[in-house]
């Protein structure tokens, strides 16, 4: 069934309607085959594929002069891209579709792609095979599975080949690549993956996930936009929870389970609350978490972690914002070279200056005195002090300010992936200058700063969503961008 000349309201209605379709069909396959080993035949399986969404854009002379970054055409042609769990990105597709629609005239159809839906990814759990011993090898002999092959970032990093004929990509990621991150949140951060918020703070401390969790119980107990909050393993907070009742949850919350926990506060409107990640230490982790939020298309992610200070100025407790990163992380070297800039995001740059003055009370000169704006190192070796003598000239070479395991790593992907990105960090210890991290200065200033700092990040969202429209910076669009944002 092919839907055309479709309104936006209208083309979501039929992703919904196919999606819907073809996991329910899928869904029950699997059921009849755990409970009879009954085979789908090859025309009930051709029916198990996603959704494909259509948009045609035919040219009548000169192209709009749009000056936001998404939702626009880089010429006349038809754009394509499969679509998977329609209903939770249904206000996503309507914005893109309605913009494209209004200012460009594009037409819309809506149709069954041959793209298959790996039945993995219509499980609730990944552990809910059925009955009757079940194997996923067996499963793999008659139903769709992934494929890693058909998955990748091509689009994402400018390597896609348009075989002549085809549609031009649509979206940076097409459906399979979307469910096969949902899987990986859900494994990494103990959370559903629908819980993830727009706004994103990532730090590498549990004790930012304590200031969270306390915060949040605060805005739960007004009369505020806050609705629950989501932990790890499946526990949830909600408004008219009893205190007792709450800390119960949060005490038997198994957090440790997860490589990466992740905590939801979600709003009464749905799509505009916040989300901490305890991303943990290290690039490696970096990467691995963003790869997967990006599917999302949040409205940005900030960095909120610790730091060692190189400035002899600087003390401990005093705040490093970023605004360039010297990147010796390698993670990401074939992805996005290290002689690629990475652009600080003005919007961003003044909402977490002006959240810092906003909760710390201080202007001027005081709060210069305090948060530092310049160079941060981001290192794979948390030792680099042991190679002392070939690290001092580069960072004196770089005017860095600061040196991290994660920033530059989340701040290049931001980039990589079209999601508005921005770092605050505080400073932990000063490694040239003799005040090394030991264990009581730094929970000393554990219990001093880190209340703080998380607060700043907080307040700095409150300021981001005022003008959404504007974060999403034409610096983080290539030439060839596909529509979609």
């Amino acid at each position: 069934m092919i839907y055309q000349d479709l309104t936006p309201e209208a083309a979501v209605d039929a992703l919904i309607a196919l999606h819907a379709e073809a996991t329910t069909g899928l869904k029950d396959a699997l059921d009849h085959y755990f409970k009879t080993r009954t085979v789908p035949t090859p025309e009930e399986r051709a029916a198990f594929c996603y959704p494909e969404l259509l948009v045609t854009y035919e040219s009548q002379g000169l192209q709009p002069n749009i000056s936001r970054a998404f939702a626009k055409f880089t010429g006349p042609g038809v754009y394509a891209t499969t679509v998977t769990q329609p209903t939770h990105f249904a206000p996503y597709l309507l914005q893109q579709l309605r913009y494209l629609v209004r200012d460009y005239g594009a037409t819309l159809r809506v149709r069954p792609s041959t793209q298959e839906i790996p039945y993995p990814y219509v499980l609730d759990k990944g552990d809910d095979l059925g009955a009757g011993g079940v194997s996923a090898a067996e499963l793999a002999l008659h139903f769709p599975v992934p494929q890693l092959s058909l998955v990748g970032d091509e689009i994402a990093d400018g390597t896609f080949a348009q075989e002549r004929g085809d549609p031009l990509p649509l979206a940076l990621f097409d459906a399979v690549r979307i469910d096969y991150s949902l899987k990986r949140l859900q494994h990494y951060t103990g959370t559903h993956w629908s819980h993830v918020q727009p706004w994103i703070l990532l730090t590498n401390y549990h004790r930012y996930v304590d200031q969270f969790v306390q915060w949040s119980l605060a805005r739960l107990r007004e009369d505020g936009p806050y609705d629950a909050l989501y932990l790890p393993g499946g526990g949830v907070i909600a408004r008219d929870m009893r205190e007792p009742d709450a800390l119960k949850v949060i005490d038997s919350s198994p957090w440790h389970r997860f490589q990466m926990p992740g905590y939801h506060l979600t709003r009464k409107d749905g799509h505009d609350g916040i989300t901490l990640v305890n991303i943990g230490v290290g690039p490696s982790n970096a990467k691995t978490i963003t790869d997967h939020l990006a599917v999302l298309r949040p409205h940005c992610w900030l960095m909120i972690g610790h730091c060692g200070g190189l400035r002899q100025s600087q003390r401990i407790g005093d705040y490093v914002l970023a605004h360039a990163y010297l990147r010796q992380d390698h993670i990401l070297d074939s992805l996005v070279p290290p002689d690629i800039p990475i652009p600080a995001l003005a919007e961003i740059q003044v909402a977490l200056q002006a959240a810092a003055a906003d909760v710390t009370g201080e202007q001027g000169e005081a709060l210069k005195s305090r948060l530092r704006t310049g160079t941060v190192v981001t290192n794979d070796d948390r030792n680099w002090e042991l190679r002392w003598t070939p690290e001092r000239k580069r960072i004196n070479l770089s005017r860095a300010i600061a040196v991290d395991m994660e920033s530059g790593t989340i701040a290049a992907q931001g980039y990589r992936l079209r999601v508005p990105y921005g770092t605050l960090l505080c400073v932990s210890d000063k490694p040239l200058h003799g005040e090394i991290k030991l264990p009581g200065a730094a929970n000393a200033f554990y219990d001093r700063a880190v209340g703080e700092h998380l607060l700043i990040g907080l307040a700095a969202v409150d300021r981001l969503r005022v003008d959404r429209a504007g974060l999403h910076s034409r610096k983080l669009r290539s030439f060839d961008e596909p529509p979609f944002r």
